[in-house]
């Protein structure tokens, strides 16, 4: 959704504005050539390998890389010097540099190790979870994450299954949920496993809590009449956005409903189907 992003977001020259999910660095490109001559873009991800990525690809644009989550924000601003920011844009969820990469877990059908975390270094990758944790506690995690009605039979046959070997792969994963979830009418569409592997990558990366803390925490910095602009790609993140958008007496909501992409874009992407963007202005 670069086109929406830059057209309410509205950079200008001069300003400063955060990426707090570079991933590929579509927008953080296409907002870097607004912003100059004078303008910054601080761009914000936890993945040493987008990172890694942005620093040969964006080179010579005026942008600064921040090994950190958004969450992180005053902080990051804190250690630049940076007293203000002037809009500030979450694209939440994987991007396809992350899909493609077979060693990390996220494509279904991968044969490397079942990861999900966006920092390899940090904290317990999702096999761990899945091999350890009770049938109760992981169904718990894939219906609260991943709003997966079968929550429970994925969980006991996860358990049935690593009492004779762990599950260790996403291919592994996918085809134990496909063989427990019944088929649906969008089955065509959308893969059974989808919602577990959700909720399983929002956990080891504990995606939800820093939303919310970021959200709260952007309304600190962004100055009166400056913009958040937050896509979102399941009903669990849109929701949180919503109402902190909604709820917060520093926000004015600026899109009554979300805006979604166009279907030339949904035809191009199709991945990009599930966006949802919400936008809102900084009241002084």
């Amino acid at each position: 959704m670069l086109d929406e992003v830059i057209e309410w977001l509205a950079p200008a020259p001069g300003q400063v504005i955060v990426d707090g999910t570079l991933g590929a660095g579509g927008h953080t490109r296409a907002l870097a050539a607004r912003v100059e001559p004078g303008g910054t873009i601080l761009a914000f991800d936890r993945d040493p390998a987008a990172r890694a990525a942005a620093e040969i690809n964006l080179a010579g644009l005026p942008i600064k890389l921040a090994d950190a989550n958004y969450r992180e924000l005053p902080e990051i601003l804190q250690q630049l010097g940076i007293l203000q920011i002037d809009g500030m844009v979450l694209d939440l969820g994987l991007s396809s540099d992350q899909l493609a990469d077979s060693g990390r877990g996220f494509s279904f059908d991968a044969d490397g190790p079942l990861d999900l975390r966006f920092n390899p270094d940090e904290g317990e990758p999702a096999s761990e979870l899945v091999n350890r944790l009770s049938a109760e506690r992981l169904a718990d995690i894939i219906y609260e994450y991943g709003e997966e009605r079968f929550s429970r039979r994925i969980a006991r046959r996860i358990v049935e299954q690593r009492s004779t070997q762990c599950v260790r792969t996403a291919r592994q994963l996918a085809a134990l949920v496909r063989r427990v979830v019944p088929r649906s009418r969008d089955s065509e569409r959308i893969d059974p496993a989808t919602r577990t592997f959700q909720a399983l990558r929002i956990a080891v990366n504990h995606e939800l809590e820093s939303l919310e803390r970021a959200l709260a925490r952007a309304a600190e910095f962004i100055v009166p009449g400056g913009r958040l602009a937050v896509i979102s790609f399941h009903s669990l993140e849109d929701r949180l956005v919503k109402t902190a958008l909604r709820d917060d007496p520093r926000w004015q909501p600026l899109t009554k409903k979300p805006v979604v992409p166009s279907a030339a874009e949904m035809a191009k992407n199709p991945r990009s189907r599930s966006a949802k963007m919400r936008v809102a202005g900084k009241l002084g």
